[in-house]
């Protein structure tokens, strides 16, 4: 029995989908000359970031500048892009992960910075890095409902804070090499905004329709990576072999519904070489369809897949069957199809 794991969606199109750069490009050969007397210390080897993990080099937002403000203007483009007047937005969703404060929620700054009307829904929706893609079905199933007219779906993340306390804990004398193994997917983390209308199919036959997908959790897993304001903690083999195993009974489970074995583009929650590779030989994905940020951008959270997916519009064509991937801490996933 399935359950609800599958889902589809009748009358939803993207209408836009934009990325926004933090300008501040940090190299991971910087983070190790950092962490030098540390890898010596600890006799831990330099360069696991590149050669392990292949991330190249990330960005950080300059100081003075926010995830909350590339969130705004990732925002404003996409309204732009889609041509949608704006008061007729009928719901704005913010599924950032990072966080400048408990209350209110972030959503309430972008809703006012971009001058929606008092009649648009505004929240934040987070689920690790999933949140994007849940904010996705959740406007789907409202526009499919006809309770609005149009979403917007933000997100802007902020690695900077959390990058920089994770490099003066791990460069003092008392950081251990089990500390730069905790610790070392905080370094894999990068920042940059995306953001994405939504609108009925019906009104906008030029759109890119939303077909449908498949969630399913693993929520036993919860303790494998725990983030705070401060630090994150992942247990990244760990998290690794309970996310491929996750990912396994979903494309399971999904076969009976959907036929994702030879899909255009798959866009995939960006994490590591290590992880994309796994994904790609556990599900029989060709990694030649698969588009790669997480060398020169890292791990964007949330924003990641919707990042890539903007930077590879340009490639898509009409007719085009695009799958989003993605599997947030906790353990969940879901894949969403759309049809280009």
């Amino acid at each position: 029995m399935n359950g609800n794991i599958t889902f589809r969606h009748h009358d939803t199109a993207v209408l836009s989908v934009t990325a926004v750069d933090a300008p501040v490009v940090v190299t991971s050969a910087e983070f190790d000359a950092r962490l030098t007397e540390t890898y010596e210390r600890t006799r831990m080897l330099p360069g696991m970031l590149t050669k392990l993990a292949g991330i190249q080099e990330r960005r950080w937002w300059p100081e003075g500048t926010t995830f909350v403000d590339g969130a705004i203007d990732a925002g404003a483009k996409a309204i732009a892009e889609a041509g949608v007047d704006p008061a007729r937005i009928g719901l704005m969703v913010n599924t950032s992960v990072s966080r400048e404060h408990l209350e209110p929620s972030i959503a309430v700054k972008v809703h006012a910075e971009l001058g929606l009307p008092s009649t648009c829904l505004n929240f934040d929706l987070t689920n690790a890095c999933l949140g994007f893609v849940n904010g996705m079905q959740l406007a789907a199933t409202m526009i499919d409902a006809g309770q609005i007219d149009y979403a917007l779906v933000v997100d802007g993340e902020g690695s900077r804070p959390a990058q920089e306390s994770a490099l003066r804990r791990l460069s003092s004398p008392e950081a251990t090499a089990e500390d730069l193994q905790n610790e070392f997917a905080t370094l894999t983390l990068g920042s940059g905004a995306a953001a994405m209308v939504l609108g009925r199919a019906s009104e906008h036959p030029q759109g890119h329709r939303v077909i449908g997908g498949a969630s399913r959790a693993a929520t036993q897993h919860h303790e494998l990576c725990v983030g705070d304001y401060e630090r994150m903690s992942t247990d990244t083999k760990g998290l690794l072999v309970a996310g491929m195993q996750l990912a396994s009974e979903l494309w399971e489970d999904a076969k009976e519904d959907f036929d994702w074995a030879d899909m255009d583009c798959y866009v995939v929650h960006q994490v590591s070489t290590v992880h994309t590779g796994r994904t790609a030989e556990v599900l029989g994905l060709p990694k030649d369809r698969i588009p790669l940020t997480f060398p020169t951008f890292g791990n964007i959270g949330p924003a990641a897949v919707a990042v890539t997916l903007a930077k590879q519009v340009e490639h898509l064509t009409p007719g085009d069957r695009v799958l989003m991937m993605g599997i947030g801490s906790g353990l969940n996933m879901s894949c969403l199809e759309l049809a280009w």
